[in-house]
């Protein structure tokens, strides 16, 4: 489903702010699979994520969507089959426009006319049916501007707005991260129920290390532009925190250097 292959990115290139973010990275995932990414603050994960979706072109490397080659697409054409969130709960919505507007967003793009027309009868229902299933009474609240709900509420809607029409691929930039921890639990099960439901192939960043374990059937573990662990199967299945951690110190020599993760 997703093939990344041998993938280098370098920002300001030949200055002396230059950054090696990407290097050499490859990674290989079947449909349907939910892996979970960890690594320290600079590893280059989000940089991966920025490569998927296109925000630019690799330096080198290629990066294969579904059987279609990808590398030289633009950002525009990929969104048609990657949905992604973001950590900012205030990014991926419109946040003047009701809950029903930005669902009909997404749900409406591969239909003729813009979206407002797209709101027939049959669509509000459909949206009352997936916006109950997040148990936050918000099917009863639809035409209220996305902008007044909670960080949690708000999250949760721009999880449906990502998945309401199925993409082929799924990434979770640390969606999580800004929400307190029962929110953050409500919407990362909300995150599992959605994924399994839909068997979509998910890439999720986490800084919270038992997540990343308890989440998914593989976790990878980025450091330095590459990926360094990559854990699944048998392997993955007793992981603890500490077992990873001392994997880590086997294959880097060092300790794992984020208290981020390591306090999560």
């Amino acid at each position: 489903m997703l093939e990344l292959t041998n993938l280098h990115k370098t920002f300001a290139a030949g200055t002396p702010n230059e950054k090696k973010a990407l290097k050499g990275l490859s990674l290989s995932l079947d449909a349907g699979d939910f892996v979970t990414v960890i690594g320290s603050n600079g590893a280059g994960k989000s940089t991966m994520f920025n490569a998927i979706a296109g925000t630019f072109i690799t330096d080198e490397g290629k990066i294969v969507i579904d059987g279609e080659d990808m590398t030289f697409k633009p950002d525009t054409y990929r969104a048609k089959c990657i949905g992604r969130i973001f950590q900012d709960p205030m990014k991926g919505s419109a946040p003047s426009l009701s809950i029903e507007q930005n669902l009909a967003i997404p749900y409406s793009s591969t239909k003729k006319g813009i979206f407002h027309r797209a709101i027939s009868k049959k669509d509000r229902e459909y949206f009352r049916e997936v916006l109950s299933k997040l148990d936050m009474g918000l099917e009863d609240r639809m035409n209220v501007p996305i902008g007044t709900l909670s960080g949690g509420q708000r999250q949760a809607v721009t999880l449906l707005m990502a998945t309401i029409l199925t993409p082929k691929i799924l990434l979770l930039d640390e969606h999580t991260a800004a929400l307190d921890p029962l929110t953050a639990e409500k919407v990362l099960a909300i995150t599992k129920e959605i994924v399994e439901t839909k068997k979509i192939t998910t890439l999720m960043i986490t800084h919270n290390i038992a997540s990343a374990i308890e989440l998914g059937n593989r976790t990878i573990l980025l450091d330095d532009g590459k990926i360094v662990l990559d854990l699944k199967g048998d392997e993955r299945k007793n992981l603890t925190v500490d077992s990873l951690l001392k994997m880590y110190r086997e294959v880097k020599g060092k300790n794992f250097d984020n208290d981020r993760m390591l306090l999560s």
